[in-house]
């Protein structure tokens, strides 16, 4: 039992939210306990004073505005019955205009002849057109609120309102607020504290499940659902982690699909160099034509070997960021034609066709050796994939202030569900298209990367057994 409590006791993290959020629930209570004890403990009697005061001055008001009607004395009888204070209003002379009479029951004027006398020194003295005055009685710990106010000061004789009201000791309040407030702070420590704890707990649970699942991840467990309970912030990073998991996911697939199709695309001119190395070793040496074609083979594989690595280079520097492009004004058109014409041998030696319509200069903004870089592409990925009639469209077109540029074969086309597909490294479409001039696969990948690097809309448009039609669009050249 030493050993869990010291092992617990170990284990406890002061910096926990559970912990942290425990404490300040409790800080927050006691704090609010204190405040609640300051206020209605040490500040309940001058508290009451003010009150009273200001109560007697309203009544004060109300009774001033009543002076001269017609049910002055029923109204001031009144308000002195209700509010269980004594009323009495006369002039400055001595001649009385309210004093409470012998059958009301009430006190008379002479009760509070001393307090009065009091009260007209003071008010005689300031020069003031009302004053207010708190009494002590001697021999108790009751106080008298002593007010006074000039009703009309227009006659040579003015008019007085005299309002006495008695202020009671408060120290029986203060004993029972005291208990009552004893109660109320221990219970509201013990719910502070059992609500701290239901919320630490609900708050750290879902934040331990994603602690946990992240060291899944962290492991190379891709792929992993992270929950994010009820709360809007921790869902929110539950969101994100399970994004990043599953793009992560996504990553170390197409990054074991590369390694293996890297491997594929080396091994095979690996092979032949050392194949024909071997032959030329073994069988060739001494035949001059025959040492000649097999070396021919060699420096053909080495060629496409040097293509691949270029090819992976520049895609990986694209990606990272490290390539940017330099724009200038470019005339695409005669850009396009000057590329087309390249092609002239695959015309003349294997009978392709290659259809332009790209009349005209069509000036964009761009980098030139990036396009030039994006166009050839493109035409070698149909001049692969042209189908029988070995026929190849390059068109260029203004569409919506832009120049758009479309190239397009009579190939097999490409299913629908694949479209997206076609711009991922090493993707092959699942028609059997066979490819008739060498290549890395990298192709499309390093179109889209120069795209993305210019800002510019492209996509395809395929129907299986049609053929396929690529495209991109610059913005054209204001002037």
């Amino acid at each position: 039992m030493k050993l869990k409590l010291k092992s617990a006791f170990c284990n406890f993290d002061k910096n926990s939210i559970k912990f942290r959020l425990w404490v300040y629930f409790i800080i927050f209570a006691t704090l609010l306990m204190l405040v609640l004890w300051f206020l209605q403990i040490f500040f309940l009697n001058n508290y009451y004073q003010e009150m009273k005061i200001s109560a007697i001055t309203q009544l004060a008001q109300e009774i001033s505005d009543e002076y001269g009607s017609d049910d002055f004395s029923e109204k001031v009888l009144e308000e002195s019955a209700k509010n269980d204070i004594f009323i009495h209003v006369e002039n400055t002379d001595g001649t009385v205009i309210y004093t409470p009479s012998n059958d009301t029951g009430r006190r008379f004027s002479y009760m509070y002849v001393k307090e009065m006398g009091m009260v007209k020194n003071e008010l005689a003295k300031t020069g003031s057109k009302r004053i207010s005055l708190i009494i002590p009685e001697p021999g108790t710990e009751a106080n008298t609120l002593a007010y006074a106010r000039i009703l009309d000061d227009k006659a040579e004789s003015w008019t007085v309102l005299y309002i006495f009201s008695p202020l009671y000791p408060v120290t029986s309040t203060v004993d029972i607020l005291t208990v009552q407030l004893g109660y109320v702070t221990v219970i509201s420590l013990v719910l502070a504290c059992l609500i701290s704890f239901y919320l630490s707990r609900r708050i750290s649970k879902p934040i331990r499940k994603i602690t946990e699942n992240a060291e899944e991840l962290a492991v190379g467990n891709y792929g992993i659902i992270f929950q994010g309970g009820a709360y809007s912030e921790i869902k929110n990073l539950a969101d994100t982690l399970t994004y990043v998991s599953l793009q992560l996911e996504k990553a170390d697939t197409q990054q074991k699909d590369l390694i293996a199709n890297v491997s594929h695309d080396l091994r095979t001119p690996l092979t032949m160099v050392k194949s024909y190395a071997e032959m030329i070793r073994d069988l060739s040496g001494d035949n001059p034509e025959k040492r000649k074609a097999h070396l021919q083979v060699i420096i053909d594989e080495a060629d496409r070997l040097n293509l691949l690595v270029n090819d992976l280079l520049m895609l990986s520097r694209m990606q990272s960021g490290v390539v940017t492009v330099s724009k200038e004004r470019i005339e695409l058109g005669s850009l396009t034609r000057s590329i087309v014409a390249s092609y002239d041998i695959l015309a003349e030696q294997d009978g392709y066709v290659f259809e332009t319509d790209c009349d005209g200069e069509f000036p964009v903004f761009a980098d030139e050796q990036r396009i030039r870089q994006v166009i050839s592409n493109l035409v070698n990925n149909a001049v692969k994939y042209c189908g029988e009639d070995k026929k190849i469209r390059i068109s260029l077109k203004e569409k919506h202030g832009n120049i758009r540029c479309e190239v397009a074969d009579n190939g097999m086309g490409i299913a629908p569900e694949e479209l997206d597909r076609v711009w991922n490294r090493y993707y092959k479409a699942s028609t059997n298209h066979v490819r008739t001039t060498s290549g890395t696969g990298l192709g499309l990948s390093i179109v889209r990367e120069i795209l993305c690097l210019h800002g510019a809309e492209y996509g395809v448009e395929s129907t299986p057994g049609e053929g396929s039609t690529f495209w991109f669009e610059l913005e054209k050249c204001k002037q």
